[in-house]
């Protein structure tokens, strides 16, 4: 939500040509962009909430949580590599680069054990789907920037992806721990507790 709410907002103060079918994100916190701290603000902030979930969201496997940290700090070197307008450096390639593939890995890599022991999210076949997804985003991305497409349009829903993924398994692991805390205890469990302290 940070990601998408920045770009839409930093969208609206560019000068009339500016054209999200076909511009990058980046080009929103290039210099020479118009008030381009607001897209850079919101790639800090966006790192910010990938850290606090890498840290917080112990349901996950450690690799996962490594990857998604590392995607975390790559995201803030994005925001601390402006691009000159109209172009790239190699810096922010990089920390595209890593940024991307941290965030494409980390869902397979959060995997925790067997399909029926755990959080939807964190099956293993729902992180190689979403991986899967993420690369083919990837080579379309790709695709539309060398064929002169909508290579904004692309970023815009692949980033968007991305960012929003780890919410996604946030809200679905505090969901599962509420349905855990308010199920009822089944009649076989309290007898079984009650024999104990007898």
């Amino acid at each position: 939500m940070v990601l998408i709410g920045g770009w839409t907002l930093a969208e609206t103060v560019q000068p009339a040509g500016y054209d999200p079918m076909v511009q990058s994100i980046s080009s929103l916190a290039a210099y020479g962009a118009a008030d381009r701290w607001m897209m850079t603000a919101s790639l800090f902030l966006l790192g910010l909430c990938h850290a606090a979930t890498a840290v917080g969201l112990r349901a996950a496997a450690l690799p996962g949580r490594i990857a998604l940290g590392c995607g975390a700090g790559a995201t803030v070197m994005v925001a601390m590599s402006p691009e000159p307008w109209g172009g790239t450096t190699l810096r922010h390639l990089v920390a595209t680069g890593i940024g991307f593939t941290a965030l494409a890995l980390w869902p397979v890599l959060a995997a925790t054990g067997p399909d029926h022991a755990m959080v939807w999210v964190l099956r293993p076949w729902v992180g190689y789907a979403t991986m899967l997804l993420m690369a083919a985003g990837a080579a379309w991305f790709l695709l539309d920037l060398h064929g002169h497409g909508a290579a904004g349009l692309v970023e815009r829903i692949l980033t968007g992806y991305q960012s929003l993924w780890p919410l996604i398994a946030v809200a679905a692991c505090v969901g599962s721990r509420l349905r855990a805390e308010t199920a009822p205890v089944p009649a076989a469990a309290v007898t079984s507790r009650s024999e104990s302290y007898k």
